[in-house]
């Protein structure tokens, strides 16, 4: 059995992700255009996924927002 290569694309505003995809190599690199047309301007990366499964770069850990979802 072999194994397909994972992708993690993200799409960062700043310091701050606000969209994140873990596909298929084909399906991360439409899924990479698409978020490039839509958020022009801002970061886009598409990453390996490491064998282990974690995030190549970790998500902020500091509060975005002063009230939660109520």
């Amino acid at each position: 059995m072999t194994s397909v290569e994972q992708r993690w694309v993200r799409v960062w505003f700043g310091n701050h992700v606000i969209a994140d995809y873990r596909a298929e190599a084909t399906l991360a690199e439409r899924y990479a255009k698409a978020m490039e047309r839509r958020f022009a301007g801002l970061q886009v990366t598409n990453e390996a996924v490491p064998g282990d499964g974690a995030p190549v770069r970790p998500l902020p850990n500091e509060r975005l927002w002063e009230i939660g979802p109520q």
